[in-house]
């Protein structure tokens, strides 16, 4: 799109998310409204928008029941005063959080996004060891090429190196292990290489000393490193484990979350459950800033005590538990569950699939992995991803891109049609950025 002065002057004085602004210049967007499955720009140009904004909007732009919930909390409150009072419409989310959530997860503190979520997690769960009798454990275990948040200790726990190392040194305690993407070549099989992976973990609790160990953190399916999609056994050995040591197992399911795997969770999918559950993104389907800790509802005794005692989890926002945030949050969970979405996910996962593979006729697909609907494309040139930026934006569709791979998680109101719409967008994509590269 073209760009008048005032906004590149205005884009000056500000900055996109991991974008050089002078590259975002070079092929930029300027997003004017939303719907449904699209974004038009500021020249009236229609996108279809294949990662629902960055794997948030699970129903889509401007769903109408989130939009009536909206109003209707507007007429009622839109603030309370966190420090005094819990508005009646956050209870009813921290009720509704508790009927999805897998196994004991029913202690809820809701936030205002996923970073906000990930960040409580960690210091509940170190001051739930230190109200346990176990005082000394404080590190948590994570995974290279894993993502947790902007903040800095989501961004120590974070294993990216060109994201975090602008900002080090960086908190210590965050001892790191490797998918088991980064072992694929050096087994006979996939399962071998998740168990070898799984048994990282282990080993490193053991050899920082499991006394000092307070949590493993991981995305179910790792984002940034390409949608990473581990074998179930992978995570019934990291449960086994976590258990043995007394560690607390914390999933990071701020993108996994809310249908897109083909369960609510990918815990279920997996068929695992943590101690706790991050959420984010796709909880308020984009509407608001929202996020939620779920944590198995005996960690909370550890934060009870007599009146007088000063015995609670020691931490808050201003935003956390916000009532026009928790309204939306409802109105989402209870779309999904109405409309059985996570069904609908699974079966559009299939035929996902089946369409992406239209692109192995290129011979530069290394890989179609994922769950549901949330899918990534490994490709087997590192660097089409950089040419595919630019075409994609080109042909209409927004894509979660690397240089080595691409990711899509269409929102839950698509139907095959849009699918195919969609897949077709990808691949004249993918063919202009081979003929780039080649020329």
């Amino acid at each position: 799109m073209k760009l008048t002065s005032r906004q590149i002057q205005l884009l000056r004085r500000t900055f996109i998310d991991y974008y050089p602004t002078a590259e975002f210049l070079e092929n930029p967007l300027v997003v004017d409204r939303a719907e449904g499955l699209y974004c038009w720009d500021a020249g009236g140009r229609r996108y279809f928008d294949a990662i629902g904004g960055i794997f948030v909007a699970v129903l889509g732009h401007r769903h109408p029941r989130i939009m009536e919930a909206m109003r209707r909390q507007m007429e009622c409150a839109t603030f309370i005063p966190p420090l005094h009072a819990i508005s009646s419409v956050a209870l009813d989310f921290v009720e509704r959080i508790g009927e999805i959530a897998p196994g004991n997860l029913k202690f809820v503190k809701a936030f205002s996004g996923g970073s906000e979520t990930v960040e409580a997690a960690m210091k509940f769960v170190r001051q739930y060891h230190k109200q346990t009798g176990s005082p000394g454990k404080y590190k948590f275990v994570s995974r290279y090429h894993g993502y947790h948040g902007g903040t800095f200790g989501g961004m120590a726990a974070s294993g990216n190196g060109s994201r975090k190392s602008k900002f080090e040194p960086q908190m210590g305690g965050f001892p790191k292990v490797f998918p088991p993407t980064h072992y694929r070549d050096r087994f006979a099989s996939w399962e071998e290489a998740n168990r070898f992976a799984a048994q990282c973990f282990e080993d490193v609790i053991l050899h920082e000393d499991p006394d000092t160990v307070a949590g493993v953190i991981l995305e179910p399916i790792g984002n940034t490193g390409g949608i990473i999609t581990p074998t179930g056994e992978y995570f019934r050995m990291l449960r086994e484990t976590c258990d043995r040591y007394n560690v607390t197992l914390i999933f990071d399911e701020v993108i996994t979350g809310f249908a897109k795997t083909g369960r609510m969770f990918a815990a279920q999918t997996f068929g695992v459950t943590p101690d706790i559950i991050c959420t984010g993104k796709g909880i308020s389907s984009g509407a608001m800033p929202l996020g939620a800790m779920i944590a198995r509802e005996e960690m909370a005794e550890a934060f009870s005590g007599p009146v007088g005692g000063n015995v609670h989890f020691a931490h808050g926002h201003t935003y956390a538990g916000n009532p026009l945030a928790c309204a939306v949050g409802i109105a989402v969970i209870d779309e999904i569950v109405e409309q059985d979405l996570c069904a609908k996910a699974e079966r559009l996962g299939e035929y996902l699939v089946s369409r992406l593979a239209c692109l192995e006729k290129f011979g530069v697909v290394r890989e179609i992995r994922g769950k549901g609907i949330l899918r990534g494309v490994e490709f087997t040139d590192p660097n089409l991803g950089i040419a595919l930026k630019k075409t994609a934006l080109r042909n209409g569709i927004i894509l979660r891109i690397d240089p080595a791979w691409f990711a899509v998680a269409p929102p839950l109101i698509a139907d095959e049609p849009d699918i195919d719409e969609m897949c077709s967008l990808i691949e004249k994509s993918v063919a202009d950025a081979l003929a780039m590269v080649r020329a």
